[in-house]
């Protein structure tokens, strides 16, 4: 777990290293923009372009180059840090497992106004995308390649597993805990105390308020199991 706080974010990733961005779809675009925006506070990277095992319709995206699929990004020759820009868990799951060269790197990248201080003792893995308007109160743990999206908040003492996808508005409340894997539609809520099991689904505007077991689909207010998910042998 690398322990990131706002204060020193600058400092630590503002060195003008290149950076690729693999996914390009439409959260690919958005995490360009996120780029972007800690540039224009100081950041410094040098986006080169993106990556995907889909190739775009066109040779640019947002007026950077496509660069090839995830069997081109391991075969790079020089270091390169790397947004995995996918937004479904099991997607961004097995795109990571894919990008094995030694050359790549993940960094945490969190909106310039999100606030992350060290009294806030917040820790946040490697990988992890933490988009404008999020607000994380104090004592979160955030595993890898953890994604919240537009508007989240995340209440004290709260973990989230590796992986874990909040779309917009999403609300965590305290000491929740999520499995990793779990996915969270948007506007969801998961109420304090409460945790949702690995590789679960909730969907979009569903209040969690009740523990959920790993591998379900749950919708409605309050969220009630609908699906599950089978595992292949």
């Amino acid at each position: 777990m690398t322990q990131l706080f706002f204060s020193d974010y600058h400092a630590e990733e503002g060195t003008g290293r290149p950076l690729v961005i693999f996914g390009a779809g439409g959260l690919g675009r958005e995490v360009l923009d996120l780029v972007r925006q800690l540039n224009a506070a100081g950041a410094g990277w040098d986006v080169r372009g993106f990556y995907d095992d889909a190739a775009p319709a066109a040779p640019t995206v947002a007026g950077l180059p496509y660069l090839g699929t995830s069997a081109a990004l391991n075969a790079t020759a020089e270091p390169l840090a790397v947004a995995v820009a996918v937004g479904s868990s099991a997607g961004r799951a097995a795109v990571a497992g894919r990008l094995t060269s030694g050359q790549l790197a993940f960094p945490a990248l969190v909106h310039p106004g999100v606030v992350l201080g060290p009294a806030q003792r917040i820790a946040v893995g490697a990988g992890c995308v933490i988009q404008q308007g999020c607000i994380l109160t104090c004592d979160i743990t955030l595993g890898r390649f953890v994604l919240l999206n537009l508007g989240c908040t995340v209440g004290h003492d709260a973990a989230l597993g590796d992986f874990c996808s909040l779309m917009p508005r999403v609300n965590v409340g305290g000491a929740a805990r999520l499995a990793p894997g779990v996915y969270l539609g948007t506007g969801a809520t998961v109420i304090q105390g409460i945790s949702v099991g690995e590789d679960t689904t909730v969907g979009a505007g569903a209040v969690v308020v009740r523990d959920l077991p790993a591998r379900v689909t749950a919708v409605g207010v309050p969220a009630r199991v609908i699906k599950q998910l089978t595992v292949s042998s």
